[in-house]
């Protein structure tokens, strides 16, 4: 077998939808050795993969692990120098809240050659999808994308500052702490700020909850809604009710 040096690509899948990914995340896939996937990654993009990959899956969520991040990390360097061109596919964009400076920090450590390819952010897709702008003439003037959870499991003190704002506030990976951001809000006044819950965004199991500050706890608990999902907070959540009957061929399930 020949020789082939020894690369690392962090590749953006997009949130959901598989019509999502980049024409060049696509073009990346079908000339990798090796494709490291994730849980939030939509199965249906694996068949872009070169189909003489391997495709070793590394997805972890809350709970269930796969791999651990120190072996992901082990297991690019070792795939990259036994095998050539590593892609290291990610939900979303690899970039925001992703790790994927992280791993090829540590690639990189170890002289292997890096490349990145964005991906459509959740943050910005997700409530797109459901006619939810995270800026608004006269409603919102900018937006903060915040980590619900940081790596000592505790909410970000971030979001105690953009509850004092009047910015859109995107929390991924928030779920868990929902019942710590709502109380920040409150402590703002701002209990009838509109909020929405979006799990499973642009995909077909897609469902949304609509409410306030006061009220999305109860909506959470009514619905089901779980992660992986999304939050936001502002007065741009309302933008969605003028488009109530428009239909969303992408989205079978809407809740209110």
């Amino acid at each position: 077998m020949s020789f082939k040096k020894p690369k690392l690509t962090v590749v953006g899948a997009g949130p959901g939808d598989v019509d999502l990914i980049t024409v060049k995340a696509v073009k990346v896939l079908k000339i990798a050795d090796v494709v490291l996937y994730d849980a939030l990654v939509n199965e249906e993009l694996l068949s872009y993969i070169n189909p003489e990959a391997e495709q070793i899956f590394v997805g972890k969520r809350r709970g269930c692990y796969k791999y651990q991040q120190e072996q992901i990390n082990e297991l690019i360097v070792a795939r990259a120098k036994s095998n050539g061109h590593v892609v290291r596919l990610k939900g979303g964009d690899p970039f925001i809240f992703g790790r994927g400076a992280e791993e090829m920090e540590f690639a990189a450590s170890f002289g292997i050659e890096t490349a990145m390819v964005p991906g459509i952010s959740s943050s910005l897709a997700v409530p797109a999808y459901q006619n939810i702008p995270v800026t608004k003439r006269g409603s919102a003037e900018s937006f903060w994308v915040i980590t619900g959870t940081t790596k000592e499991h505790k909410l970000s003190n971030d979001v105690a500052l953009a509850a004092k704002s009047n910015a859109t506030v995107v929390v991924l990976m928030g779920m868990g702490k929902l019942a710590e951001i709502v109380k920040l809000f409150q402590q703002e006044n701002k209990n009838n700020l509109p909020v929405a819950i979006i799990q499973n965004g642009t995909r077909s199991n897609e469902k949304v909850g609509i409410g306030t500050v006061d009220t999305i706890l109860d909506v959470v608990e009514e619905n089901e809604l779980s992660n992986p999902a999304i939050i936001i907070l502002g007065e741009v959540v309302t933008h969605r009710e003028s488009f109530a009957n428009v239909k969303r061929e992408y989205s079978k399930e809407v809740i209110d």
